[in-house]
């Protein structure tokens, strides 16, 4: 009955971040990690070096963890118009990161077992082998950083963005940088060992390279599972929003809730009791620029008596 008017109350639901670039970087830098992880894998258990092997070991979980991005990417892009997701498929992508970070903390767990292990029974190490490989290693984490670089905070959504954030993408970032980390780490104890004798230092590189990547690691799972767990928006926002509205008349908000529905966009659902009611859309624009509120829903509560609104 009202379908030809419907349209000025209606929009997309689609939150989700668009990265056309970081998808084929992406997939480029799989590439390369994968037949890294291979050589350094082969080349850590023939010539005993624990950092090399550490390193090796590391490169497996990121081509998980990559696959992990592509996969997202596709889905979120597939879905992004399914009715089955209420708000699209914004979170799609930081459940990726989510999961790559689980990733990165499962990597530095067996990281520094196995190198507590070889502290305690060294292995010969065949220096010059290993440090070549893990040149290349290096290389190829600084080559994945380079085309990685200026896409992971870059990113194009269809909502209105002060700051573009792809945590899917961060986290393909943080994982090469975790490699470059532990190439370098390796090289250092590598030379260190071949030149002073401090095979020790081989697997205390591990130990080190693990407690970097697990700091890393809390800090995605902190930021993803916030938003995940529809975590509340930050308190001076929420407060900025409750003020705008209630220095406006005589209004008071009685319930509000802000809360991510993507990595850029917000949603809020906000209850207004006031003695001058005005229509919902009166109060989305006196709060349109106070947050990325892509989706907003007003109730607006007539006050029909003296102690319904009291001003303090």
């Amino acid at each position: 009955m009202h379908s030809k008017t419907l349209s000025k109350w209606q929009h997309s639901h689609d939150f989700s971040v668009v990265h056309k670039h970081g998808e084929t970087r992406t997939l480029q830098v799989l590439a390369l990690t994968a037949i890294t992880m291979v050589v350094e894998i082969a080349a850590g258990l023939a010539f005993g070096s624990m950092a090399l092997l550490a390193d090796g070991w590391h490169m497996a979980t990121h081509v998980a963890a990559f696959s992990i991005t592509i996969f997202a990417y596709r889905y979120a892009k597939k879905h992004a118009q399914s009715a089955r997701f209420s708000f699209g498929t914004g979170k799609v992508s930081v459940l990726g990161g989510f999961a790559s970070a689980v990733a990165l903390v499962v990597v530095a767990l067996m990281m520094a077992l196995e190198s507590v292990h070889r502290l305690f029974s060294p292995q010969d190490i065949r220096f010059n082998e290993a440090i070549g490989v893990a040149a290349v290693g290096l290389a190829v984490n600084l080559l994945s950083a380079f085309l990685l670089r200026g896409h992971h905070d870059h990113s194009h959504g269809h909502g209105r963005h002060h700051g573009h954030h792809d945590h899917n993408l961060r986290a393909a970032y943080l994982h090469v940088l975790a490699d470059a980390l532990t190439s370098v780490l390796a090289i250092v104890a590598l030379f260190a060992g071949k030149y002073w004798a401090w095979n020790w230092l081989d697997p205390m590189m591990g130990i080190v390279g693990a407690a970097v990547i697990t700091k890393w690691a809390h800090g995605l799972l902190k930021e993803t599972s916030g938003i995940l767990l529809d975590g509340r928006i930050p308190a001076d926002i929420q407060e900025k929003v409750i003020n705008t509205i209630e220095s406006d008349k005589d209004n008071r908000v009685a319930d509000i809730h802000i809360w991510k529905v993507g990595p850029n966009d917000y949603a809020a659902m906000i209850s207004i009791v006031t003695h001058h009611p005005e229509p919902p859309q009166y109060y989305k624009d006196l709060i349109r620029d106070q947050a990325d509120l892509a989706h907003v829903t007003v109730e607006v509560n007539p006050c029909q008596g003296e102690p319904c609104v009291t001003i303090p």
